[in-house]
């Protein structure tokens, strides 16, 4: 029997929505990421990009449990000398935060130019308008 391996022409993309109104940031990221990575679907291979596109609204009003709005800290280094910058989830949420649910999901995809490709079809908005109505959106499968 010969495997089954998708070609580009059998890949079919669809557009989902969430509302991030009131929802677990970790138990969010994990579900957007699967289905970024088309693990949702019964023809899933791991070295083909078969995920779909997905819309977040809302993003500013994602939930941190327990004392993680002060305490979780983000790093990110410029590359010189001393360049460490550290900033906590409180900040982040009030300066950009679409960032907090960017960097929760783009930490559980794969670190490799296919993790990249499939990152890219992730669009946060903080409030709850986004210019992807032409795509028609579908309900977001949260089980």
């Amino acid at each position: 029997m010969k495997s089954f391996t998708p070609r580009p022409s059998d890949i079919q993309r669809h557009w989902y929505l969430v509302d991030a109104d009131g929802l677990t940031l970790g138990r969010l990221a994990t579900r957007i990421a699967t289905v970024l990575r088309g693990k949702h679907k019964p023809t899933f291979t791991p070295h083909v990009d078969m995920g779909d596109h997905v819309i977040v609204i809302n993003a500013d009003k994602v939930v941190l449990t327990g004392r993680k709005e002060e305490q979780k800290i983000y790093y990110h280094h410029s590359g010189w000398f001393g360049g460490l910058t550290e900033t906590s989830a409180a900040r982040l949420r009030a300066n950009h935060p679409e960032r907090l649910l960017e960097k929760a999901v783009r930490g559980m995809l794969p670190k490799t130019t296919l993790g990249r490709q499939m990152f890219r079809k992730l669009k946060v908005y903080a409030r709850s308008n986004h210019p992807h109505s032409a795509q028609k959106p579908e309900s977001f499968p949260l089980s």
